[in-house]
C-alpha cells in the first residue's frame, strides 16, 4: 500500500480566509461541558440587511429547565444580542415580515395544546400575539409578500375540508374502544413514531383584515391521490413551500407515490396552486426528486433543489432555475453536481448571484455562482470548521449572516464579508466555557489507499498530548454512509470527549461518504460492508506508520449507526481491536431490511431483493459470520429505533452470547436512533470509557500485538 500523508492542523479560529481567536485551555472536556454548552440556532437577516434573529437554547440536566428563547443582534455588530422571548417553550420557523417590522414563528405557549404561529412586532415591542388556532397546530410560517397573511403547514385528516372537520375527525378517533393501528400501504413509521392516515397540508391565515384559516389543498384531486404526502424527515412530514412574487400563487413540493416505499424511489416534484385555492398544476415531469423552492427577489426566477434518481445509491444536490414565463419548461442547472452537492442557499437582494454552503472534504464552504449560472467560486478559502443557517439580506449590497462552528467551537452566529471570505462573530455565547477546555483543533490526515483513492480523516488529539509518548488509538467510525467527519462541535459522538482518557481518534471518511464527489459516495454500491471497512483500517495502518505516538498494540473502534454496521462487520472480520463499542448497529442484512423504516435504497444499494440470488446478502452479512466473533463487544440501542430496530442489537447479543465472547447489552427505553436524554447522554460516555479502559489495559483479549 502507498502511503501519501498530509498533516494539517485546522486553524482553531474562523475566517474563511483564516484569522484567529484562541485562550489558554485549562481542563479536560466532560460531559457537562458538551451537553450544558449554550446552543445556537441559525441567524435569520432582516429583509433591510441591519438585524438578524437567532434561537439559543440553554440546556439543563433536567430537561424541564431547559429553556429556548430567540435573540437579536444588530448586523453590524455595532451592539451585544438580546433577548427577544422569555417563555417555557422554544420558537422555530422564524421569518420576517416583507416590511421588515414583525417576525412569525411558531411556538407552543402555555396555553396551546399545539404549536400555533405567533406575530412579534419588532419595530413597536411587545409581546408576541398568536395568529393561528388550528386544531391540528401550525408551523413553517411564510408571510405573503404584501404582509397581510400568512402561509403555513398543519397535518390534516382525510376528507377534512376544515378546521372543525379536522377537530371533530381527532375526537371520533380518540372514541374507538379499540387500539390498533391499520395499514394498506407503506411507510407506516418513521424513526420513532408510528405513522396514521394524516398527511401535511398547506392552509394560509389571514392577517388584514383576519379571519379564519383555510386549506389551500382541500379537496382537490391531488390530496385525494393514495400516494399523496410531503417530506418525510426525522421531525416528522411537511410541505416546503413559497409564494410567487404577486403572492397569488404559491409554489410547493409533494409527492404522489409515497406508497411506493418499499420498490421504488419516493419522488417530491414541484407544484403551483392559486392562492384562493384550486386543483394543483405539477411542474417538473421528469425523474428527480425536488425540493426547498425559493423565488428570487425580483421575482423572475425560481430556484429549487434537484437530485436526480436512477440505479445508483446516491446522487449530490444540484441548483436549478426557471425563468417566469417558462416555468413549465427542464430547468436549468445552475451548481452542483458531480463534485459539490448543494446545500444551504440563498439569492442576494441585487438578483445577480446564488450564494450556496456544501461539504468539501470535511469542512463545510460557502461558494458563490452567477445567477443565471456560470463559474461556481469559493468564497475566501476554508481552512476549518463549517458553516450554516445561511441566511442574506440588504436592499442592494448583500448582508450575509451564517452560523460557523468547528470541533472546538460551538457554532456562533457571525457576518461574511463577501469581499474577503472574513466571518466575523456576532454571538459570543460559548466564548467563556470554551476557554476552559483543553484541547485542540482537528488535525487533517491523508493518505492512498490499496485501490489508488486518496482517503481523508481528521485526527482528535489527546489533553496534554505529548507527540514523544504513547497513546491508545480510537477508530470513530461516522454514521451514513452518505455523510462525513465534520470539523463541527458534536453532542452525540463527540471525539475529543470520547478521547478524554487519552486516546487519539480517527475520524475516516471511508468510500460512500460524502463531500468528495459523488462517484465516491456511489463507491459504497454493491460493497455496503467490506469495502469501507477496508478503508477504516487501512487508515489505521497508515496512521500507526506515519506517527510513532500512536500505540498499534492498543486499538478500540466503534460508532453508530452505519457506523454500527460497520463495527458488527470488524467484530466478525479482524482481531485487530481489543474492543468495540456498537450503537444501533446493523447485524443480519436481511432482517434489517425487513424490519426498518427504509427499505428500497438498502436492496437497491445490494442488487436486488433478499429473495433473488444476490449473494451480497449473505456474503456482507456479519450475522453470517459469526463464528468468527472474538472481539469484545459493548451493543447498545435505542427501544423505540425504527430505523435500526432494537432487533438487530439483540441478534447480535445472542450470537456474542452464544460464542462466549465477553460483551455488554445496553437499552435505552426512552431512545430512538440517537441518545439524546441528557442522563442517558452522560452514562453512555461513561459506559464507553469503562468497556475501554477494561480491555485497554492488561494483555489483549484476542491475541493482538501490533498492527
Amino acid at each position: 500500500m502507498k502511503y501519501l500523508s498530509i498533516f494539517r492542523v485546522t486553524s482553531a479560529a474562523f475566517m474563511i480566509g483564516g484569522s484567529a481567536f484562541g485562550q489558554s485551555p485549562r481542563h479536560t472536556i466532560t460531559h457537562e461541558d458538551v451537553w450544558i454548552m449554550k446552543r445556537v440556532g441559525a441567524p435569520v437577516v432582516s429583509p433591510d440587511g441591519k438585524w438578524t434573529v437567532l434561537s439559543v437554547t440553554e440546556p439543563s440536566y433536567d430537561e424541564s429547565k431547559t429553556v429556548s428563547d430567540l435573540w437579536i443582534v444588530p448586523t453590524n455588530g455595532s451592539a451585544a444580542p438580546r433577548k427577544l422571548t422569555n417563555t417555557k417553550g422554544g420558537e422555530s420557523g422564524v421569518e420576517w415580515s416583507p416590511d421588515g417590522r414583525r417576525i412569525a414563528f411558531s411556538a407552543r405557549r402555555e396555553d396551546d395544546s399545539t404549536s400555533q404561529i405567533y406575530v412579534m412586532n419588532i419595530a413597536e415591542g411587545g409581546e408576541a400575539a398568536r395568529v393561528t388556532s388550528v386544531s391540528t397546530g401550525a408551523s413553517s410560517p411564510h408571510w405573503r409578500p404584501d404582509g397581510r397573511a400568512i402561509l403555513f403547514s398543519t397535518m390534516t385528516y382525510p376528507g377534512a375540508l376544515t378546521d372543525s372537520a379536522n377537530r371533530a375527525a381527532a375526537i371520533e378517533r380518540k372514541g374507538h374502544k379499540y387500539v390498533a393501528r391499520v395499514f394498506e400501504s407503506s411507510p407506516i413509521r418513521l424513526w420513532d413514531h408510528w405513522l396514521d392516515e394524516r398527511r401535511a397540508s398547506l392552509w394560509i391565515q389571514p392577517l388584514d383584515p383576519s379571519g379564519p384559516a383555510r386549506d389551500i389543498l382541500a379537496g382537490t384531486q391531488l390530496v385525494k391521490n393514495p400516494g399523496f404526502g410531503g417530506q418525510l424527515g426525522s421531525a416528522g412530514e411537511s410541505i416546503a413551500a413559497t409564494w410567487m412574487h404577486d403572492g397569488n400563487a404559491i409554489v410547493f413540493a409533494a409527492t404522489t407515490n409515497r406508497n411506493a416505499w418499499t420498490y421504488g424511489d419516493v419522488l417530491t416534484a414541484l407544484y403551483t396552486v392559486p392562492a384562493s385555492g384550486g386543483e394543483p398544476r405539477k411542474m417538473t415531469t421528469d425523474n428527480s426528486d425536488y425540493g426547498s423552492p425559493k423565488i428570487s427577489p425580483d421575482g423572475e426566477s425560481l430556484y429549487a433543489l434537484m437530485q436526480p434518481t436512477d440505479s445508483k445509491t446516491f446522487h449530490n444536490s444540484r441548483l436549478v432555475m426557471w425563468r417566469r414565463g417558462g416555468m413549465e419548461s427542464t430547468p436549468k442547472i445552475i451548481a452542483g453536481g458531480p463534485d459539490l452537492s448543494v446545500g444551504d442557499f440563498e439569492i442576494t437582494p441585487d438578483n445577480k448571484t446564488v450564494l450556496f454552503t456544501a461539504e468539501n472534504q470535511g469542512f463545510v464552504t460557502l461558494y458563490r455562482v452567477p445567477a443565471n449560472g456560470g463559474e461556481t467560486r469559493e468564497v475566501g478559502a476554508t481552512h476549518a470548521g463549517a458553516l450554516g443557517g445561511l441566511s442574506v439580506g440588504g436592499t442592494t449590497n448583500p448582508i450575509v449572516v451564517a452560523s460557523w462552528q468547528s470541533a472546538v467551537h460551538p457554532a456562533e452566529v457571525g457576518r461574511i464579508d463577501l469581499n474577503t471570505g472574513k466571518w466575523t462573530a456576532l454571538t459570543h455565547f460559548t466564548d467563556d466555557r470554551v476557554a476552559q477546555i483543553n484541547f485542540q483543533p482537528l488535525r487533517e490526515f491523508w493518505f492512498t489507499n490499496s485501490r489508488g483513492e486518496k482517503i481523508h480523516s481528521f485526527m482528535a488529539l489527546p489533553p496534554n498530548f505529548d507527540s514523544t509518548k504513547k497513546y491508545p488509538l480510537f477508530v470513530l467510525i461516522h454514521g451514513g454512509a452518505a455523510n462525513m467527519w465534520t470539523d463541527n462541535f458534536g453532542l452525540r459522538w463527540n471525539p475529543h470527549l470520547l478521547g478524554a482518557p487519552g486516546y487519539v481518534v480517527l475520524m475516516t471518511d471511508y468510500r460512500g461518504s460524502t463531500g468528495y464527489g459523488e462517484k465516491f459516495s456511489q463507491d459504497i454500491q454493491f460493497d455496503p460492508l467490506r469495502g469501507p471497512a477496508n478503508d477504516l483500517n487501512e487508515a489505521a495502518d497508515a496512521a500507526i506508520k506515519q506517527y510513532p505516538f500512536i500505540d498499534a498494540s492498543k486499538q478500540v473502534a466503534g460508532g453508530a449507526s452505519y457506523g454500527g454496521h460497520l463495527t458488527n462487520w470488524l467484530a466478525v472480520t479482524t482481531t485487530r481491536y481489543r474492543a468495540l463499542v456498537s450503537h444501533a448497529g446493523e447485524w443480519d442484512l436481511e432482517t434489517q431490511w425487513a424490519t426498518s423504516d427504509y427499505n428500497y435504497d438498502r436492496e437497491r444499494n445490494i442488487g436486488g431483493p433478499p429473495w433473488d440470488t444476490v449473494s451480497l446478502w449473505r456474503a456482507q452479512s456479519p450475522m453470517r459470520l459469526a463464528a468468527n466473533l472474538r472481539t469484545p463487544v459493548l451493543v447498545s440501542v435505542g427501544e423505540r429505533d425504527f430505523r435500526v430496530p432494537m432487533n438487530n442489537a439483540l441478534e447480535f447479543w445472542t450470537a456474542l452470547q452464544r460464542q462466549k465472547v465477553p460483551s455488554k447489552l445496553i437499552i435505552w427505553p426512552n431512545a430512538n436512533h440517537w441518545i439524546m436524554n441528557p442522563e442517558d447522554s452522560r452514562f453512555f460516555y461513561s459506559q464507553v470509557h469503562d468497556w475501554f479502559e477494561r480491555w485497554l489495559n492488561g494483555p489483549s483479549p484476542t491475541g493482538m500485538s501490533g498492527a
